[in-house]
């Protein structure tokens, strides 16, 4: 196997080497102390796995991650930091990290880790899986409403985008010149495709909770 760890901090990336190197006997190990190292050796040497810092001079842990991702190089990418809140770990997942690990626990969980990465699966630290489960369900409901969506026309998608921005009937007949009986029924149709209760509010309550997701959705 051969393993890549890229860490600026020398004493933090000796003690990890020496866990490194006591687990496994046939290894090759290259060291890293900045992010465009990293993905210079990445590119180079091919390791199986890079261990990364997220604070890292030149390239940060998850620039390099997303490179390789975006160049789809075989490299897969363990997220080892201090970072323990919710939005660094989805970010760590969307650039296409195997694992994510707190260095507080590294000693512990590194090993493990590394083993269900070379089998193809994600590794997250014990005490993140409530952050990680959350990112899971988001993603499933992501997809659901992706899902409903795409079953609106142009016309019901401009006149949902519309709603979002907060528009009444009359101003978005006015926009898409159409008459204000026919936005009512787009209204009505969009509830219907998405589900939604028959309430006068309920389209405005839905575009606000998904307004995100609507500002990424191109009108097609």
């Amino acid at each position: 196997m051969k393993l890549l760890i890229a860490d600026d901090h020398p004493i933090f990336r000796t003690g990890l080497k020496d866990i490194l190197l006591s687990s496994f006997k046939k290894m090759d190990l290259i060291e890293c102390v900045n992010g465009a190292q990293a993905i210079e050796k990445i590119k180079s040497l091919k390791p199986d796995i890079a261990i990364l810092d997220i604070n890292m001079p030149e390239l940060n842990g998850l620039e390099v991650a997303k490179i390789v991702l975006k160049e789809n190089l075989k490299t897969k990418v363990i997220i080892l930091t201090m970072y323990r809140d919710r939005e660094m770990i989805k970010k760590a997942m969307e650039v296409g990290a195997f694992g994510y690990i707190l260095k507080d626990f590294a000693a512990d969980e590194i090993i493990e880790c590394i083993e269900k990465v070379k089998l193809n699966e994600k590794y997250i630290g014990p005490e993140l899986q409530t952050f990680y489960q959350e990112i899971g369900h988001e993603d499933l409901k992501k997809k659901e409403l992706n899902q409903l969506i795409k079953n609106l026309s142009q016309a019901e998608l401009k006149t949902l985008k519309l709603v979002s921005q907060n528009k009444s009937t009359k101003e978005i007949a006015e926009l898409l010149f159409l008459s204000e009986k026919t936005i009512e029924n787009y209204r009505s149709k969009i509830c219907q495709k998405l589900m939604l209760p028959p309430r006068n509010n309920s389209l405005l309550l839905w575009t606000s909770e998904n307004k995100e997701l609507l500002n990424s959705i191109n009108e097609f």
